[in-house]
């Protein structure tokens, strides 16, 4: 039996374009797409729709971002899918978040990591959500402006996922104007006025595209922060954080769990406009593109471990430590989280955090978060200079007699 080989569709492994999802015969095959109910992902249950795929799961995983769920459920409805709605925050504190405290997870010391934390957590959900209805194809809808793309797939992979999986957005490029006017030909106008796009969890909302995309010339709309508007009744506060073997347990001697601290400090430190970062960061090429991010509680958190660490560590140690935390850093961002090297970095900076605890107490105002008190629980600081001056002193002056006389 001869075959043309021209008449075979091979649909690769990764997805990377529309016709890699055209290529798919089965048609009635489960499929699992990531769902925000943006522009993007709505866009990919259009083109699906369009394909005539039946079988779409539309999945958000609420990872600290108001998820409506009824409005999803019907953007979903529209293309034929259903939308499923998984709650991943607990996930996200445990396997993102806290360690992300622990190594001051800042790419190049400039702003705090977000989606180098959320999407491992994502993936990880969404192709247990996959295995659980038997798809083999899971697609997502980052693009290769957007380092999801590598942390994405990169995960996706260490999971061991035997399918399919990408963004048709890799080849698929079209703007956001293009992609908007098609979805608002079928009356789905409430995405034509979008411009930023927008990222945000239970840790860091951040924002680019539209007017950030020039570094050199870039605006940043007031109304685009939530959590960082400055209250005009805001006055001088005092707050003091708590932590034990590196783990925040506790806000002005109340324990609280660490997603109701974190939500009370973007609140709290949030309404004096503290926590606005702006940076660049690197793509695959190296390239620098813009964003802008808010995190008031994880400003200062990682600021109040940051003194303990210090009053609870030797210089050697610290020196150690925050080479560990940069390297930890650069395999998150570049989607290498959970291997060999960032695992022994992980490791490392948890040992060293063992024993380092105490209580930071801060002042608050429109100006700074300052410390006035660092109180750790196993302290290298000196208390007394006129009396360790003293001592010091005594204690050289004896041994010099004692070698004398020997």
């Amino acid at each position: 039996m001869n075959i043309a080989i021209s008449s075979i569709k091979l649909v690769p492994r990764r997805i990377e374009s529309f016709s890699h999802i055209a290529a798919i015969v089965d048609r009635n095959q489960p499929v699992v797409t990531m769902f925000s109910g943006g522009l993007d992902s709505t866009f990919l249950l259009h083109r699906l729709h369009e394909l005539g795929f039946k079988n779409i799961d539309a999945v958000a995983v609420d990872v600290g971002e108001h998820v409506d769920g009824t409005r999803l459920s019907e953007v979903a409805a529209r293309f034929g899918a259903r939308f499923v709605h998984i709650d991943g925050r607990s996930a996200f504190l445990e396997k993102g978040v806290k360690p992300a405290i622990r190594a001051h997870a800042k790419y190049l010391g400039n702003y705090p990591l977000s989606s180098s934390l959320s999407r491992p957590v994502i993936a990880e959900i969404v192709v247990g959500h996959a295995r659980s209805i038997g798809s083999t194809l899971v697609l997502h809808t980052a693009n290769l402006s957007q380092n999801s793309l590598p942390r994405l797939n990169n995960s996706i992979e260490l999971l061991g996922f035997d399918g399919a999986f990408g963004s048709p957005y890799v080849q698929s490029a079209s703007s956001r104007q293009q992609k908007a006017a098609v979805l608002a030909d079928i009356g789905l106008t409430f995405m034509s006025g979008r411009k930023l796009s927008g990222d945000e969890n239970l840790w860091c909302r951040e924002f680019e595209s539209g007017p950030l995309d020039d570094p050199e010339d870039f605006n940043i709309p007031e109304e685009a922060f939530l959590w960082t508007r400055k209250h005009d009744d805001a006055g001088v506060e005092e707050v003091s954080l708590t932590f034990e073997d590196g783990n925040l347990i506790a806000i002005d001697g109340h324990e609280l769990p660490l997603i109701e601290a974190i939500a009370h400090l973007n609140t709290r430190i949030g309404k004096f406009g503290h926590g606005r970062y702006v940076g660049l960061e690197h793509l695959s090429t190296d390239d620098k593109v813009l964003e802008v991010r808010e995190a008031p509680a994880a400003a200062i958190i990682m600021d109040a471990l940051r003194h303990l660490e210090v009053a609870s560590l030797s210089t050697g140690t610290m020196t150690l430590k925050q080479r560990l935390e940069q390297s930890w850093v650069q395999e998150a961002v570049s989607g290498r989280w959970g291997n060999t090297s960032h695992a022994m970095c992980e490791r490392a900076i948890s040992a060293a955090l063992e024993g380092v605890g105490g209580t930071v107490t801060y002042i608050v105002d429109r100006n700074r978060f300052l410390p006035r008190s660092i109180i750790a629980s196993n302290p290298r600081y000196v208390r007394d200079r006129d009396l360790w001056e003293y001592e010091e002193a005594r204690q050289r002056s004896t041994f010099d007699s004692f070698a004398t006389a020997i």
